[in-house]
């Protein structure tokens, strides 16, 4: 690719990750609006906010065979038309509408965190880490805009809460129309890739570093929609008011973009990740404990090095994922191995904490818990920090002759060649 081409794909892949969060984030500050308009209760209420991070992890597998079945590209601009329909589904008046189209654009959504990652390993080889820096920059900053932009926007317009979610759908059209060019330039290389790479990969889950990246990945995930689900209410509970909690909580996502971009950039200037997972381990450790010390006079100090902690870990998650795999189609297979595993995690872990709060009656055994899945979450990051790949095997069987195929030559094409020749010779 030139340059030209190299910059529009990175802002492609900037615009894809922007999409993956903004639909699910912008439904939780406008839930007392959907529930007075529309009567449902709580417990319906509570589906909004988990059906998507079900769908994170319930579809992940199928993300791999949608790559190999249309190509990459193709792929994820159908998660891109899944996530818009999705959000112009919810513009329409029955319940039963809002629920489809916050289950469509979760299904886009986990195809396309899958997907993602392989063009990262194959596109930008040499710059693998600051794209995983950008990437995940984009997934902290995406939040952070729909947490606080929403009920401002809808204030400030007049707009109703169905017109004002769907707004948001926009950011997928504009992907969309970035990411054709993408979709043309795959037609054009379709027929020199190598055949190879449409066999799916087999083994991942008896492998021992893809289970390392993938505890990983489900650990840090775990800790942080469990940690953003019920801070603000354990500052409230701790007499901070619940504007200033939800300040908090922002702060913490805010910070945490730092953190995401910071990890990878460190890594790429030669920082060694080992050290970087036990950092982020540590900060998150202290903001836990210090919650417990002094939740409201420190908590500005206890939200920051909890944003700065969890960055680092969502960072590193997906560049291991990225690094640990030696080609594309084991860069989608362990990223959903480690993305079905993870959001599954991350949809049990605040139902599971608030029971722990429910039977101590308070919130200390709850911080300590969280502060101690900080051990594994460490152990399991300095395992896949290692300087490996995983290693798989494919449905492709070897061929009973070895032949020495030209660099960038695939060897069904090559023994097509070879065929041919051969076929030649006899006739002459």
């Amino acid at each position: 690719m030139s340059r030209f081409q190299t910059i529009w794909l990175a802002i492609g892949v900037v615009l894809l990750a922007l999409n993956l969060r903004p639909l699910v984030v912008a439904v939780a500050p406008l839930l007392g609006a959907i529930r007075e308009d529309t009567g449902m209760s709580a417990g319906t209420a509570g589906l909004l906010t988990t059906l998507p991070v079900l769908c994170f992890g319930l579809l992940a597998p199928l993300a791999p065979r949608l790559g190999r079945r249309v190509g990459i590209e193709p792929a994820l601009m159908i998660t891109m038309v899944i996530i818009g329909v999705g959000a112009a589904v919810r513009l329409l008046h029955p319940m039963a509408a809002l629920l489809v189209g916050t289950v469509l654009i979760g299904a886009g959504i986990a195809l396309a965190n899958v997907l993602i990652p392989g063009v990262i390993k194959r596109d930008f080889p040499t710059q693998v880490a600051a794209m995983t820096g950008v990437y995940t920059m984009t997934l902290s900053g995406g939040p952070a805009l729909a947490a606080g932009l929403t009920v401002p926007f809808a204030q400030a317009t007049g707009l109703s809460w169905r017109v004002t979610l769907a707004l948001w759908g926009l950011l997928a059209v504009i992907a969309i129309l970035v990411w054709l060019p993408q979709v043309r330039r795959h037609s054009r290389v379709r027929a020199s890739e190598v055949r190879a790479a449409e066999h799916p990969v087999r083994g991942l889950w008896r492998n021992p570093l893809a289970w390392a990246v993938t505890c990983y990945m489900g650990l840090q995930s775990m800790i942080f929609y469990t940690a953003s689900a019920w801070l603000p209410t354990l500052l409230t509970g701790a007499g901070m008011t619940s504007g200033a909690a939800g300040g908090m909580l922002s702060l913490a996502n805010i910070v945490a973009i730092a953190g995401a971009f910071a990890a990878p950039t460190l890594v790429g200037r030669g920082v060694r990740s080992g050290w970087l997972v036990l950092a982020g381990a540590a900060l998150s450790a202290m903001g836990f404990v210090g919650l417990l010390v002094a939740p409201v006079a420190l908590a500005y100090l206890w939200m920051a090095l909890i944003g700065i902690g969890t960055g680092f870990a969502i960072s590193l998650a997906l560049l291991f994922i990225v690094q640990r795999a030696p080609d594309i189609r084991h860069t989608a297979q362990l990223s959903s191995m480690a993305q079905c595993f993870g959001y599954l995690l991350a949809g049990i872990g605040p139902v599971t904490l608030g029971a722990v709060h429910d039977l101590s009656g308070g919130w200390t055994l709850p911080l300590i818990l969280l502060a101690l899945l900080l051990v594994p979450q460490a152990a399991t990051g300095l395992i896949a920090s290692t300087n490996r790949h995983v290693t798989s095997t494919t449905e492709t069987a070897e061929p009973l002759i070895a032949l020495k195929v030209a660099p960038g030559v695939s060897r069904r094409e090559f023994s097509a060649e070879h065929c041919t020749k051969r076929t030649r010779r006899s006739r002459t």
